[in-house]
């Protein structure tokens, strides 16, 4: 559903079209509520950029949000199967949602939020609500190397599909699910491929399914694996990388392709700029732990912003039911909040 032209004042405004936006939407609109979401891609555009054969570690009904049950030919969702769910969902419970419109500031104060945002070619939007949740994600910051050469053409933070890389030799930086997940997927497409990680093993978070896929790939000799070896620089078509033995020498690897698969962060200036504090080191907001409302009366956030740098901690499962506190505080029904607890930043 698409946002109306006109500007009307709406109840709440979620700022993120994902699974968790999308939940608080339909808290909202279940409450009895008008809101509005706001993304500056597509609906789940961060689901949507997740590689092309991803299947979720998860089961459907732990994806499923509004009420609305999830079904899969497998015993886990696919990207697509997602993506499907979360269409039919905005359109079962008639969501607005602008997007493709990139928040550029919120102002205002509480029951008096302006929230303005632009178009790819310009055109502004101006929007208003009494309250806002940012449920933004992070998928869309990843986390650099910091070494020269990275912004070169052939590096990139994102996987998509093998096909490109077909009896191409490839780099894959990392160990955890996304590295180990893109190698795995490279090589069965044909690829070259390279693992490189800092560490001396695959990380232990691994997926049940891809550890002993990934261990059996480097053991046989079809992916190699680099450990205690980081990278120094990238130039074209080449990573330099060095081991972490004291004194090794530099080593030149060709490379078609470079996936750093390091890892992303939430918009941290973003919420700054909407005057929540974070803590120094964690990166969390100051959050009621039973509303999730920051510090800035009236703004609310959601899902994985609430872990901070932690973002290991919330996924789908346990963020999609930020809105049912979320809108059970707007709309009064928790009770009187001044005894609920209040967490300090990094706790």
């Amino acid at each position: 559903m698409n946002a109306a032209h006109a500007n009307p004042t709406y109840d709440v405004i979620c700022i993120g079209a994902g699974p968790t936006g999308l939940a608080c939407a339909i808290e909202a609109k279940r409450a009895g509520l008008r809101p509005l979401v706001i993304d500056k891609g597509c609906l789940c555009n961060s689901l949507y950029h997740y590689p092309t054969n991803m299947v979720f570690f998860t089961t459907p009904e732990r994806m499923e949000i509004g009420d609305l049950p999830m079904t899969t030919l497998g015993g886990k969702p696919t990207r697509a199967e997602a993506l499907k769910y979360y269409r039919r969902a905005a359109e079962h419970y008639g969501i607005e949602v602008a997007q493709y419109q990139l928040v550029e500031r919120v102002s205002g104060h509480d029951v008096t939020f302006v929230v303005a945002a632009r178009e790819a070619n310009g055109a502004p939007h101006e929007y208003h609500s009494r309250k806002l949740i940012l449920a933004t994600g992070y998928y869309d910051l990843p986390n650099f190397l910091n070494v020269p050469g990275e912004d070169l053409p052939h590096v990139s933070h994102y996987f998509t599909d093998p096909h490109p890389y077909w009896n191409k030799d490839v780099i894959v930086i990392g160990a955890k699910n996304s590295a180990a997940e893109a190698a795995l997927d490279l090589f069965r497409g044909g690829a070259r491929v390279t693992l490189i990680h800092r560490g001396a093993e695959l990380g232990r978070s691994l997926k049940y399914w891809v550890r002993p896929d990934i261990e059996n790939r480097i053991k046989a000799g079809e992916i190699t694996a680099r450990f205690n070896t980081k990278v120094v620089r990238f130039e074209p078509g080449k990573v330099i990388v060095q081991n972490g033995q004291h004194g090794s020498s530099a080593e030149t690897l060709p490379a078609f392709h470079a996936f750093a698969m390091t890892g992303y962060h939430p918009d941290f200036q973003f919420l700054e700029s909407a005057g929540i504090e974070l803590d120094a080191k964690t990166r969390k907001p100051r959050v009621n732990l039973e509303t999730l409302e920051t510090n800035v009366p009236g703004i609310y956030v959601a899902g994985v912003l609430v872990g901070g740098l932690h973002t290991g901690e919330i996924f789908i499962e346990n963020g999609r039911f930020h809105g049912r506190q979320i809108i059970a505080a707007i709309a009064g029904r928790e009770g009187p909040r001044e005894p609920a607890p209040v967490a300090p930043p990094g706790e």
